[in-house]
């Protein structure tokens, strides 16, 4: 029995679509990995970070080890969902965050280790659902690098100092940077200015 001409058209086509997402799904995974920045040495590594007190002043650079810890020494200091932001990449459910909706002068540090990261004066609201900011409190308390994780490039940003997943940078934001730091509550905690 001959096969029909257009079951055969449809064969080509599911073939050639199979084939098109393995190229795809190949072509993700390499643009993967060639714009993952590799994380640095966990062997005793120094970083320069800037100190704020909670009123925002900057108190001095300083160069210390980058705090590293267990999986379970990290479960058993962080709520589960600090953990799963900061540790595990993850991200809040759109305007369920804690922070989302804070204004009051003060600081906003680190979850896993208090580094100061993002001043009050510097948040705006960005209509998504997370904390935003237009500028970290100093570039050397935060580092960037690329995530292709959805598809899509993107810039992750971590603290400096313990390597929490903090959100993604985008350049969407408003002036003066045109930034919007798009950040998860659960990776921030918030210290209100002394009066």
């Amino acid at each position: 029995m001959a096969m029909n001409d257009p079951t055969r058209r449809g064969l080509i086509f599911l073939a050639a679509g199979l084939g098109a997402a393995v190229l795809f799904a190949g072509l993700d995974r390499v643009a993967s990995l060639s714009l993952a920045e590799k994380d640095a040495p966990e062997a005793d590594s120094a970083v320069e970070i800037v100190q704020f007190d909670d009123r925002g002043n900057r108190t001095g650079k300083v160069r210390l080890r980058k705090i590293r810890k267990t999986d379970k020494e990290w479960r058993s200091i962080l709520s589960p969902a600090q953990y799963a932001v900061t540790r595990q990449g993850g991200t809040e459910i759109p305007y369920s965050g804690a922070l989302t909706a804070e204004h009051r002068a003060g600081i906003f540090r680190c979850a896993d280790c208090a580094t100061a990261l993002f001043d009050g004066k510097t948040k705006f609201e960005s209509g998504t659902g997370w904390p935003s900011f237009w500028a970290a409190i100093a570039a050397e308390n935060v580092r960037e690098r690329a995530d292709f994780s959805m598809g899509l490039l993107r810039r992750e940003v971590r603290c400096t100092l313990c390597d929490a997943h903090l959100g993604h940078v985008f350049d969407d934001g408003p002036d003066p940077t045109g930034l919007r730091y798009c950040m998860n509550s659960a990776a921030l905690r918030f210290r209100p200015a002394e009066p």
